[in-house]
């Protein structure tokens, strides 16, 4: 096949940990042809979107890869085109999600679906399964956040559109700073965030559970905080340990599975804390790597395959 990449600039790849890196290195192996270009450089010209484009080659060394010289390709020409932007979720991605959407119109097969990156956002999609959530509210109001905070006494505020553990913070009804941290993670009201009540469980890990074309990965990365930390997230200093899926773990993955593949999301990172669904991830979820290392389970391998399948049955 041919591949296109939409990432980040691969220069800054952590390639020791990185899941697009995994994917490359997969589809590298079985032949594919890799090409990789930034969301910035789509455009829609004459007509067409197009991307400017550069082939790589992966050379198992340092540096990782090399690259041909970039040329304007129109998206339809390739065989599939694997959006993989990390977040913020802001107006430049909310654009290259309509420029991909008008290439998929052109014949363009794109991964994750471009509509469904802008209906899943990665907070709010919670609601669409109230059964498997602890309670939540979204609102910009710092009112109703202190009466949610007063009702379930511990608390973890979080903005829309970040990642990361970005932006995170847990809240309690005597914090000296309360004010203070309602004013900035709401940008004085100008911005709509969620709270959840606070999850005791966390201290056993975040567990991220991959999905791939409605099928749940048999392992979740369980992501354990650090000392004195609220947050799971590795980027936050999280350390991974992965584990087999729990009863309940499955239950969630078998009910959001076909969904999840109906709306054209060939891959989804759920995260569970304890028994409850905090956050559907659609953007660029990640965890391939340490999955594998950890149990020898191929997750890359799992995932080209169902990208394979889709390109077949597509063709």
């Amino acid at each position: 096949m041919n591949l296109l990449f939409i990432a980040d600039p691969l220069a800054g790849f952590k390639t020791y940990k990185d899941s697009t890196y995994a994917m490359l290195v997969e589809a590298a192996r079985r032949g594919h042809r890799l090409h990789a270009m930034l969301a910035g450089d789509l455009i829609w010209r004459n007509g067409k979107v197009v991307g400017h484009t550069r082939a790589i080659t992966l050379t198992g060394g340092y540096p990782w890869f090399t690259e041909d010289v970039a040329e304007w390709r129109n998206l339809a020409d390739f065989d599939a085109v694997i959006m993989r932007t990390d977040p913020p979720f802001d107006q430049a991605y909310l654009y290259a999600t309509w420029l991909l959407e008008m290439a998929e119109r052109q014949g363009a097969r794109v991964f994750n679906r471009p509509q469904s990156l802008r209906d899943y956002n990665e907070k709010l999609a919670i609601a669409r399964f109230p059964q498997f959530i602890a309670p939540t509210l979204v609102t910009r109001d710092s009112e109703l956040i202190r009466e949610f905070l007063a009702e379930h006494g511990d608390v973890v505020v979080k903005p829309l559109n970040a990642m990361g553990g970005s932006g995170i913070f847990r809240l309690r009804p005597d914090d000296a700073n309360l004010g203070a941290i309602l004013e900035t993670v709401t940008r004085n009201g100008g911005e709509t965030i969620m709270a959840q009540r606070y999850l005791p469980e966390i201290k056993a890990g975040d567990k991220r559970i991959l999905i791939i074309d409605g099928e749940a990965v048999p392992y979740c990365l369980a992501r354990i905080p650090a000392e004195g930390e609220t947050r799971g997230n590795l980027a936050a200093g999280g350390t991974g340990v992965a584990r087999p899926l729990t009863e309940r773990d499955w239950e969630i993955a078998h009910t959001l599975g076909p969904t999840l593949r109906a709306a054209g999301l060939l891959l989804v990172g759920l995260d569970v804390i304890g028994d409850s669904l905090t956050e559907v991830n659609v953007t660029s979820p990640t965890c391939f790597q340490e999955i594998t290392q950890q149990t020898g389970f191929d997750v890359a391998a799992m995932f080209i395959d169902a990208l394979e399948k889709q390109v077949k049955g597509n063709a």
